[in-house]
């Protein structure tokens, strides 16, 4: 089973590098990691550049945010099995070999999402689950009203791509896109185990907080237009 990473890289100096050197030793050798990097300001292109690993594939990213970004990246991915990458976090050793192993295991699977641990920006833990944290969930209606899908600890069968790219332009987040799509065509599996350092800090892309009730119905109201323009509902 081949595995794909795919990271969305964008003015990540600080961290990137300890990320990938934490991916790394986890692949095999006919796997990949696959980076797509927007035109960035600071040190990350150089960084990158300076790690020098044949598992490697540095793309030219779109510079239209983290979504296309991240789109860019899953378009080159050719693994059985794909993982989503953020450029700031730390993924624990057994990562990789944990979840491969559920996908084996369970050819009904689709996509797999795993507990994580939230961190400060030192790696010093906030919180031991973020699933206990978030209340995650699965089913597909249950993460349309309050999503649960992580993208740094999602991982799914590529197959799914198929029905999920391009990302429809009115959708808040990808991962949340991925996630309802397959719950609603596949088997999906909460997995209990944190198997990733999730960094918080100042620059994150993503959030912990909520947006405003009318932004919040907007995007569940394009999510689920999308859905069905795609013949997923």
């Amino acid at each position: 089973m081949k595995i794909s990473v795919v990271m969305a890289a964008c003015n990540g100096a600080k961290f990137i590098d300890e990320q990938i050197f934490s991916i790394l030793p986890q692949l095999d050798l006919e796997d990949e990691l696959i980076i797509s990097l927007d035109p960035s300001i600071d040190a990350t292109e150089g960084i990158i550049q300076s790690i020098t690993d044949p598992k490697i594939r540095v793309i030219s990213g779109p510079g239209k945010g983290v979504m296309k970004n991240f789109e860019n990246a899953l378009e080159h991915a050719t693994g059985d099995v794909v993982f989503l990458s953020d450029q700031d976090d730390v993924w624990l050793p057994d990562k990789v070999a944990k979840v491969k192993s559920e996908f084996e295991l369970h050819p009904e699977t689709e996509l797999l999402v795993h507990d994580c641990i939230i961190t400060d920006k030192k790696l010093n833990p906030v919180h031991s689950s973020y699933f206990a944290f978030h209340g995650s969930k699965p089913g597909a209606v249950t993460n349309i009203l309050r999503n649960s899908f992580i993208g740094c600890c999602m991982a799914f069968r590529r197959s799914l791509l198929e029905r999920t790219l391009p990302f429809p332009e009115a959708v808040p987040m990808h991962d949340q896109w991925l996630g309802v799509a397959a719950s609603l065509t596949g088997k999906v599996v909460f997995l209990p185990d944190q198997l990733l350092l999730y960094r918080r800090h100042e620059k994150n892309q993503s959030s912990l907080s909520h947006a405003g009730i009318r932004q919040m119905l907007a995007w569940r109201l394009n999510l689920l237009l999308s859905l069905r323009n795609r013949g997923l509902l």
